[in-house]
């Protein structure tokens, strides 16, 4: 999902707004923490190597981008340690199937890609010696992920974990067009999982796409304008065909609920436009794929 939301207010510990400077043209704080924070217009750096050339792509200062970074890991690490402070969920995590010296990659679009996501938050929750790497990359269709193919290969995963298709589902203009068909997607999705599986030996795991808020969707001034939508019975076919597939699928819905009357306080799982995820709704995320992958005690 292509983002076009900053961080809530409301949310725990939110990073200090930068100071920029007095400059017309340049971006104002809240476009800029949206920038860093979804990794625009760069792709996902991959493991925070690629920080510096992200800023200056980005237009942005480097101390500005250095301190967001920073913010965004604090409130990071404060929810995964909220969620390691549960006792029986901390056990859950030590029952997941990821061990040192291996290397997990993740494959998506702005979900994924958020400093502050579910994959954000499970690298803080696993044992240093797993390596995680994030290839996702905001607006990616199933089509423009067959492209990451050989920076997937290059990476040599032990695992992936692979959540895709909410962009595919987009609607364009008056007709309600998807931007990529469903015999497509379904065509994709099989091919990426082929593709990947001759060029590494990585074990596969598939997520859904979290389901929207239908009602900010529709009334979200930007997507009104541009004449997008999003509607959460293609988001369920979407689902119920990775559902149907043999490898592991964790179902982010129920962790999201779509009818959710979120009220603006830090528990919405929802941002304002209905279809990108909370700091809670991506902990939420974290918290569904650890207790699906856990296994029994």
């Amino acid at each position: 999902m292509q983002s076009n939301q900053p961080n809530r207010p409301n949310e725990p510990n939110q990073p200090k707004q930068p100071q920029l400077p007095d400059d017309p043209h340049a971006p104002d704080a809240e476009q800029t923490a949206r920038l860093v924070r979804f990794r625009l217009p760069a792709p996902a750096a991959a493991d925070g190597t690629e920080d510096a050339r992200e800023a200056a792509r980005a237009g942005i200062d480097p101390a500005v981008h250095r301190e967001l970074l920073l913010g965004f890991e604090e409130q990071v690490r404060q929810a995964a340690a909220g969620l390691l402070a549960d006792a029986g969920f901390a056990g859950l995590v030590a029952r997941l199937p990821f061990r040192p010296g291996e290397h997990v990659v993740a494959i998506g679009e702005s979900t994924t890609a958020d400093r502050l996501s579910w994959f954000e938050i499970l690298r803080r929750l696993l044992p240093a010696g797993v390596r995680l790497s994030n290839l996702a990359v905001p607006g990616c269709t199933t089509t423009q992920a067959l492209a990451q193919l050989p920076a997937l290969a290059l990476r040599r995963p032990d695992w992936v974990l692979c959540m895709l298709g909410a962009n595919d589902v987009q609607r364009l203009g008056p007709d309600a067009v998807r931007l990529v068909g469903a015999d497509e997607t379904r065509r994709n999705l099989l091919l990426l999982r082929e593709l990947a599986g001759r060029r590494t030996s990585a074990r596969w795991i598939w997520l859904t796409p979290a389901g929207v808020h239908a009602e900010r969707v529709a009334a979200y001034p930007h997507f009104r304008r541009a004449g997008i939508s999003w509607a959460n019975e293609d988001i369920d076919a979407v689902a119920a065909f990775l559902r149907s597939r043999p490898e592991p699928t964790v179902d982010t819905r129920p962790a999201v609920p779509a009818t959710a009357d979120g009220d603006g306080t830090a528990a919405d799982p929802h941002q304002p436009d209905g279809l990108h995820l909370t700091l809670a709704g991506q902990r939420s995320v974290a918290a569904a794929l650890v207790r699906a992958l856990a296994g029994p005690a």
